[in-house]
């Protein structure tokens, strides 16, 4: 290298420049893992399945299985004909309490399946007299209301809210959804509803379970008082507690069937 004159004249040699040799990058890829390769008639099957359970729960598909749980449990009612409670005395060797527990769970299913409550109020005061038939009815009522309450909110709820399109239809969901409690209890206090249409269009509405079964349990006690009270006086129909009871049956009916009335009136004016 050529030598470098410094101030003072004289030379220098020159200080050569360091050079730092990069070190040459080799990039190395990673090995990929080999990714399981999945047959195709594995993706077609679980492609299959899928399909099959999306259908399965769909909302109409839930609505048919409730549907034929309802009409199983129609055809059982009919096969075993629980009227014949009326005639029939208790099993012997059966306490009361547990043969009273036992009548509150079928009378539940029964109401599930569209028994008539007053024939089973009446089974109740028949078969265990005016106190406890009272008490295994009212468990038996709110045994019933949940279940069907449970199975149409569950299976039915939403193959059925689109359908509300009629004007009282409509009318009926905004009352059990907005003031579900009060609009509940008048459905129990005055018996124009019937039990089972009232447990589902309850369950198609948005109202919560817990009013549903606090105003099904207050507004049942006095139907289901006065018809297990009939039911055990049967055998007196001139006794001043069954004419009482009977009297008590009839002036809320005619009372629902008169407001009814008037609101059908109001709904065709307006």
């Amino acid at each position: 290298m050529p030598a470098a004159t410094n101030r003072s004249g004289g030379t220098a040699m020159a200080t050569p420049r360091a050079t730092v040799a990069e070190p040459a990058l080799t990039v190395t890829e990673p090995a990929l893992a080999a990714s399981p390769v999945v047959p195709e008639p594995a993706l077609v099957r679980r492609g299959f399945a899928a399909r099959g359970a999306a259908v399965l729960l769909s909302p109409y598909a839930r609505l048919a299985l409730l549907l034929l749980l309802l009409g199983g449990g129609a055809g059982c009612v009919l096969a075993f004909a629980p009227q014949q409670l009326l005639t029939r005395q208790l099993p012997p060797g059966l306490g009361m309490v547990t043969a009273a527990t036992v009548f509150a769970v079928g009378y539940g299913l029964c109401t599930v399946a569209f028994v008539p409550r007053p024939l089973l109020n009446l089974a109740a005061g028949a078969l265990f007299g005016s106190p406890l038939g009272l008490t295994s009815a009212l468990a038996g009522t709110v045994f019933g209301a949940g279940l069907a309450f449970v199975l149409g909110r569950a299976l039915g709820q939403d193959a059925l809210r689109p359908l509300l399109r009629g004007r009282w239809l409509r009318a009926a969901d905004g009352q059990l959804s907005r003031h579900g409690f009060r609009s509940m209890l008048a459905a129990r206090l005055f018996p124009g509803v019937p039990f089972w249409a009232a447990n589902y269009c309850a369950a198609v509405s948005r109202m919560r379970l817990t009013p549903f079964l606090l105003a099904t349990a207050l507004g049942s006690i006095p139907n289901t008082a006065a018809y297990a009270v009939a039911g055990a006086r049967a055998s007196a129909p001139t006794s001043p507690a069954f004419l009482i009871a009977m009297a008590c049956i009839a002036v809320p009916a005619l009372a629902g069937t008169w407001v009814a009335w008037r609101k059908r009136h109001h709904l065709n004016g307006s």
